[in-house]
């Protein structure tokens, strides 16, 4: 850990980076479900989703600051070569240090983001999850491989449509219900991606499998 003079100028850097947790599980949603991953979670959001299952992640100054190079050894002493960078929101900060050591290190990233801010770092697959207090950057769209869209209402059908209209062909669209929904709009969720065959469920099945 850092000591607290130093703290802002390399996190600012991006040298060094606010951490609540980093383990290694599965991975419990989208594309790459059920595989083995390491995950690296960043300190920091201001996207404020009032259905967030890590409020704990929000406040950046609750976290301790580790350099990359730590993120990077405890990384390899994960059975794993797939790394998630989830948050918090990661992309509040250079990730270009972070991304780069990794990769050099032989390592596959992908990113999970709101895309409430600008991209940075190299990534081999980019989660795009938009949320409604701060829409995505535009050029998020282009360069994501995959959409997840939480579905907490009805009108979330909607949301998840216009966002879809603008990734690119390639990306993969998904629809997930929002945990504390489950039993109330997993049929809605059922029908709607039957009738719309573009879209695939995601679950969050971490939770049903009691996998941290």
């Amino acid at each position: 850990m850092l000591k607290a003079e130093d703290n802002r100028t390399k996190v600012e850097s991006g040298r060094a980076l606010p951490i609540m947790e980093s383990f290694y599980t599965i991975q419990g949603e989208g594309f790459h479900s059920g595989r083995p991953a390491y995950f690296i979670r960043l300190g920091g959001c201001d996207v404020g989703c009032h259905w967030c299952d890590v409020k704990e992640s929000w406040e950046a100054a609750n976290h301790p600051v580790l350099q990359v190079n730590e993120l990077c050894q405890k990384a390899l002493e994960s059975s794993t070569k797939f790394i998630v960078i989830t948050g918090g929101e990661p992309v509040m900060y250079k990730l270009d240090d972070l991304s780069s050591k990794l990769i050099d290190l032989g390592f596959e990233l992908a990113i999970e983001t709101s895309g409430a801010y600008p991209l940075s770092g190299n990534w081999h697959w980019i989660c795009l999850s938009p949320k409604k207090r701060k829409p995505p950057k535009e050029e998020y769209y282009k360069k994501a491989n995959e959409l997840k869209v939480v579905i907490y209402n009805h009108d979330d059908f909607k949301w998840a449509e216009i966002h879809a209209a603008k990734v690119s062909e390639n990306c993969k669209l998904y629809l997930q219900i929002e945990w504390s929904k489950r039993n109330e709009m997993t049929p809605a969720l059922i029908e709607y991606v039957k009738n719309n065959p573009k879209w695939n469920i995601s679950l969050q099945t971490h939770k049903y499998l009691n996998i941290p």
